[in-house]
């Protein structure tokens, strides 16, 4: 009987030695999305780029949230547009009064990004050619807020803005 005892106790260390809590497993490190998500809006600013020089409004409007709540805050007036329609037409216009290719440049791009949500600035320099055939240029400063929607960064809040000469209370369209 002592001997079915030992037996059974032996059996029974023997079996509890995996059940041992165990340590915990090393947690595998997260991919680092903050700078996943920073490389997707820089890409989405490099589409906004080339549809803006291919002047490709479909393009263009394909950066920015499609829904009717966005806001943008565009050099000329009125003083907002509300919604992609609006925002749509407002490209339709500026590209209307050029011809021939246009120069585009972007630069000096700083993005913030928390969860799905983000906001960047940058400096951005346009030059194209009226009917007319007179060339000009405009340097604007622009902040966007960005939203990611199903995955995808896209713009839903724009302002461009340009420096005031305080002076002449006249626009700088090639501050430095």
């Amino acid at each position: 009987m002592l001997r079915i005892k030992e037996l059974l106790f032996t059996a029974l260390v023997a079996g509890c030695v995996g059940c041992a809590p165990a340590t915990a497993p090393t947690p595998v490190p997260a991919p680092d999305t903050k700078a996943q998500d920073m490389a997707d809006i820089k890409a989405l600013e490099d589409r906004f780029t080339a549809a803006f020089k291919a002047k490709d409004i479909g393009a263009i409007m394909a950066c920015y949230t499609p829904d009717e709540a966005m806001v943008v805050f565009d050099v000329p007036p009125p003083l907002q547009y509300t919604g992609a329609t609006a925002y749509r037409k407002d490209w339709t216009d500026f590209f209307a009064g050029s011809v021939g290719p246009v120069e585009f440049s972007l630069t000096d791009l700083d993005v913030t990004v928390g969860g799905d949500v983000a906001y960047g600035h940058s400096i951005q320099r346009v030059a194209m050619t009226d009917k007319k055939g007179k060339k000009g240029t405009m340097t604007v400063r622009v902040t966007d807020g960005y939203k990611k929607v199903n995955g995808q960064w896209l713009i839903s809040h724009e302002h461009v803005s340009v420096p005031v000469d305080l002076a002449t209370l006249k626009a700088v369209a090639n501050a430095k």
